[in-house]
């Protein structure tokens, strides 16, 4: 085996990315940010990647293989993907369960994979001491695996993939848009032309042999990298590695992809008609560059300078001038042999796309004429470099980044050329890739449409060949999970199945939270924390749609989207212009019980972000026609709503559950119809009756301190006047004395989707978390979770399922979610109600023990981020949790008893009071809901 020296990573974030002259004159102040590692490499070629993070007693391990879709072969497409499902299913020495069984005992975040063109990659960040266990378990899955998988098992898995299918393609709006552009884009037979999840028709025709062929040759050692970060002894942690992955045979020399650039020979337009789409989208694709190709890091800087923002040139010709659309959008999807450039508009209803592309090619002739500047650049860079901080914010980050550029550009050291190439972006190259590859070029242009609305398509385009899914009752093939695979373990030189102990116990590290109120009102809650030079807050004012009047419901969600559309002294373009040149964001948004303004800086802009801050929320523009934009954006969303059954499923779930008094049960974007009552006058009433400093909780997290924060806060605590704001009274919930179902009809529906539950209980009630801890086994703990085992693993009915308790100071729910194969609707809502009857019943002492491990374990990673360190000042400030709630938690889980678990069950898992929505296809699925028992099924669209 070779070892390699260690390296260092320097990034000079200052001095290398900002060069406004105010930033210059701080180059003296800033610290060196680096990212040290070791790489390491068995004599089988595995390579090993170590990072040292003592942070938090967490360690992150990401097993990577250099195999994703560009690996298969047209007819036995999907099968990389499928590997991302079978590798946590079961090893020859983990058992059945495998890896997602261990996760829930160690308390690990939950084992997760994901597939891309070009890798498929396994993850899990865990507590300290299981790092040996991690080793183990994921050499047994490289070396010791492909014996358990039986006929059984792929039937099964099978249908877990061809359901994830159709909830991310099948059953979504413009789900097969880029089945339709890459099989033109591409021509037949590149490894770009079939998508990674690949077609339903070939993975079913899968057998057994492809799937140990396709094992075989790419899941070796010398196609892997195993990164492993966090709070680690790098000489301990080598060793594991030399146990556990040495003597697992190096496989067949593997090539190296070569690059395969294409070229359109000419310009493409198609057109589907799109069965859950509301609004046309249409999307243009030109022939691109590979990953980390020199002309990347232009392309990058153009697609961003081009649509995103008031002054990009698409945006001020399809969203100002014309009206055509609220969003345009433009990015690069890159990979390893090849890579193309996207623009992207969702239009407004009825909008012709010819008129889209018209627009486009006006806002790109603007473009050419006028250029990019190097205040533009240099805001956009800025951004880049806060991009850059946040993926190295958590040790699985810094895990993941490492792994990426040892694989795609061949060492992990690329990260410091990678930033050089970023910085060396002139306005000059932006104009020349965009001379390059997109001025006159040949692309794709797809256009989505709504069913019987080919005629908003663009001119002279063609059908877009679309296989669809037939809803067939009992289509699907049968298999039994519960079969035990028979054969012959695969020989070691000592006992692989014996479960490595635990090592030390972590030192669960809860941060040091800080509080403070200002004498206008406003409440502090902090948490220093300087491993990155960032800072995130989020400022919450009470109210939201709490505040409105029911007969205007969206007064509160248009007030924070205007909220960032200018200021008093800055038009729209100058805010966000001064925002973006510090490499910060500032966003609002509006939820049912608040307004948010949330964000990030980076920690030497954190001034100059407060000062933004104060002018939003003091000096709001009230710009006439900014609050035209934003409500035609906001109707265009409630359109698009219509076509999206999960959000169908949430708005009449919502009004069920709480009837009709209750302003809880509408939807805080409002309707076509209240949306378009709104005037300006209505947010400015909202705005001086309801915007006040004694009802604001400022939360923040970061490289600043107390002091730092109290001193940003003088100016805006000086100058907001407080004011005295009631809150009305909500209107009692009622809870259901009965069962009853209700059905919304999607024509066509390839899922169904399912939420079923009742009014429950607050997030300030004391049963609230010791109610989580009994849901934890029924539907909290992803695979540790009966729902999960026997709808996902068991029947191969769903991609995902859930349960769990929602609330805050208000009555939540409970609720179970789930979208399920279209034509086994009965049998899962049968199964559902089957579970949730017997739950509290057949709750044992192995099902303790698993909570009580996974809770307490978990603790370790609890706070890693600075989002969930967010989340924490926010459950102190809303719910006056203690500031130590996390360890009190930890003695109500080591008191907890079965007993107490099956009372909470019985008094909170109630299938016979519960509200059950299911949103699908009607012709096929309605009638057979009789047979569950409560009545007719009642349609909620005629």
């Amino acid at each position: 085996m070779k070892f390699f020296k260690t390296l260092a990573l320097n990034l000079f974030c200052l001095t290398l990315l900002v060069s406004c002259a105010e930033s210059q004159e701080k180059v003296s102040e800033d610290k060196e940010f680096k990212v040290d590692f070791e790489t390491y490499t068995l004599d089988n070629g595995l390579q090993v990647i170590f990072h040292i993070d003592r942070s938090d007693p967490v360690v992150a391990v990401a097993l990577t293989s250099h195999v994703g879709s560009a690996r298969e072969i047209e007819g036995r497409t999907g099968f990389a993907h499928l590997f991302e499902h079978l590798l946590f299913l079961e090893s020859e020495n983990l058992g059945k369960g495998g890896l997602d069984k261990m996760s829930a005992r160690i308390g690990g975040s939950g084992a997760n994979g994901s597939t891309s063109r070009d890798r498929t990659n396994y993850f899990q960040t865990v507590p300290k001491d299981a790092l040996e266990k991690m080793i183990w378990a994921e050499a047994d899955k490289l070396g010791f695996f492909i014996n358990t998988v039986t006929e059984q098992v792929l039937a099964k898995e099978k249908q877990v993939v061809k359901n994830e299918k159709r909830q991310r393609v099948d059953n979504a709006p413009y789900g097969h848009n880029f089945y339709v552009i890459h099989k033109n884009l591409y021509p037949e037979g590149h490894p770009y032309s079939w998508e990674v999840i690949g077609s339903l028709e070939d993975l079913q025709n899968a057998t057994l042999q492809d799937v140990k062929d396709f094992y075989n040759r790419w899941y070796v050692p010398n196609n892997v990298t195993l990164t492993i970060a966090g709070d680690i002894d790098v000489d301990q942690a080598k060793k594991w590695v030399d146990k556990y992955f040495s003597e697992i045979k190096r496989g067949e020399d593997i090539p190296k992809m070569e690059k395969q650039p294409v070229t359109l020979s000419e310009t493409k337009k198609l057109y589907y008609e799109d069965n859950f789409a509301r609004v046309p989208q249409l999307t243009l694709t030109w022939p691109g560059v590979y990953q980390y190709h020199p002309d990347s890091y232009a392309l990058e800087v153009l697609a961003t300078y081009l649509a995103k923002g008031k002054k990009a040139p698409l945006y001020q010709t399809l969203v100002e001038d014309k009206k055509l659309t609220d969003e345009v959008d433009s990015y690069q999807y890159n990979s390893e042999i090849a890579g193309q450039f996207m623009m992207q508009v969702t239009a407004f209803p009825n909008t012709s796309l010819q008129e889209v592309l018209n627009g486009i090619e006006e806002g790109l002739k603007k473009f050419e004429a006028e250029g990019i500047s190097e205040a533009d650049l240099d805001r956009i860079k800025a951004g880049q470099e806060t991009a850059f901080y946040q993926g190295l914010s958590s040790v699985l980050g810094k895990g993941f980044q490492l792994a990426q550029y040892e694989i795609f550009a061949g060492d992990p050291g690329f990260v410091n050329q990678d930033v050089k190439n970023i910085l060396a972006v002139t306005p000059d190259d932006v104009m020349r890739v965009y001379n390059q590859y997109i001025k006159g070029k040949n692309y794709v242009a797809t256009s989505f449409v709504p069913k019987n609305q080919k005629n908003l398509a663009l001119t002279d385009s063609k059908l877009a060949d679309v296989v669809e899914e037939p809803i067939v009752e009992g289509a699907e093939e049968s298999f039994d999970a519960s079969v035990v695979a028979e054969y012959e373990k695969t020989p070691s030189s000592f006992d692989r199945s014996v479960e490595p102990p635990y090592g030390e116990s972590p030192d669960v590290k809860v941060p040091e939270v800080w509080k403070d109120e200002l004498s206008s009102g406003i409440k502090l809650f902090g948490i220093e924390n300087n491993e990155v030079p960032l800072v995130q807050y989020r400022i919450q004012l009470d109210g939201g749609m709490l505040l409105e009047n029911s007969e205007k419901i969206g007064v509160s969600n248009l007030l924070a989207s205007l909220m960032t559309q200018g200021t008093a002294t800055k038009t729209p373009e100058e805010l966000e212009n001064a925002i973006e040149s510090l490499g910060a964001s500032i966003n609002t948004v509006a939820t049912k019980e608040a307004i948010m303004i949330y964000g990030n800086t980076l920690a030497k802009n954190y001034d100059k972000t407060m000062s933004l801050i104060e002018e939003v929320l003091l000096k709001p523009r009230w710009d006439e026609k900014e609050f035209e934009l934003q409500k035609q954006s906001v109707l265009s969303q409630i359109e698009r709503q219509k076509a999206n059954p999960n959000s169908i499923a949430g708005i009449e779930f919502d009004k069920l559950i709480y009837g009709e008094s209750n302003i809880l049960s509408h939807d805080n974007f409002g309707t076509k119809e209240s949306v378009e009552a709104i005037t300006l006058d209505d947010l400015k009433t909202y705005y001086n009756t309801y915007f006040s400093p004694n009802i604001t909780k400022f939360h923040i997290v970061g490289a600043v301190s107390q002091a730092e924060v109290s001193r940003s806060l003088t100016s805006l605590n000086d100058k907001w006047a407080s004011k005295e704001v009631s809150f009305p009274e909500i209107a009692e919930i009622k809870h259901p004395e009965t069962s009853k179902i209700y059905f919304y009809d999607f024509p066509g529906a390839k899922q169904s989707i399912l939420n079923f539950g009742y009014p429950a209980i607050a997030a300030t009630h004391a049963d609230f978390y010791p109610a989580n801890l009994m849901n934890y086994r029924l539907g909290g703990g992803g695979f540790a979770s009966q729902l999960t085992q026997e709808l996902r693993e068991g029947k191969g009915y769903t991609y995902g399922v859930r349960s769990g308790f929602t609330g805050s100071s208000i009555e939540g729910t409970f609720m179970i979610s789930s979208g399920v194969r279209s034509n086994v609707t009965y049998e899962s809502t049968a199964l559902i109600k089957e579970i949730l009857e017997n739950y509290g019943k057949n709750f044992n002492e192995n099902d303790l023990e698993i909570t009580k491990g996974y809770m307490l374990k978990s603790g370790a990673r609890a706070f890693e981020t600075l989002n969930s360190k967010l989340s924490m000042l926010s459950n102190i400030s809303n719910y006056n949790y203690p500031v130590d709630y996390a360890k009190q938690r930890e003695a109500t889980v080591k008191a907890l008893t079965v007993e107490e678990v099956k009372a909470l069950a019985e008094k909170y898992i109630r299938p016979d009071r519960m509200i059950y929505v299911v949103v699908g296809d009607a012709a096929t699925q309605l009638d057979k809901l009789d047979q569950l028992g409560m009545g007719k099924p009642i349609l909620l669209n005629k």
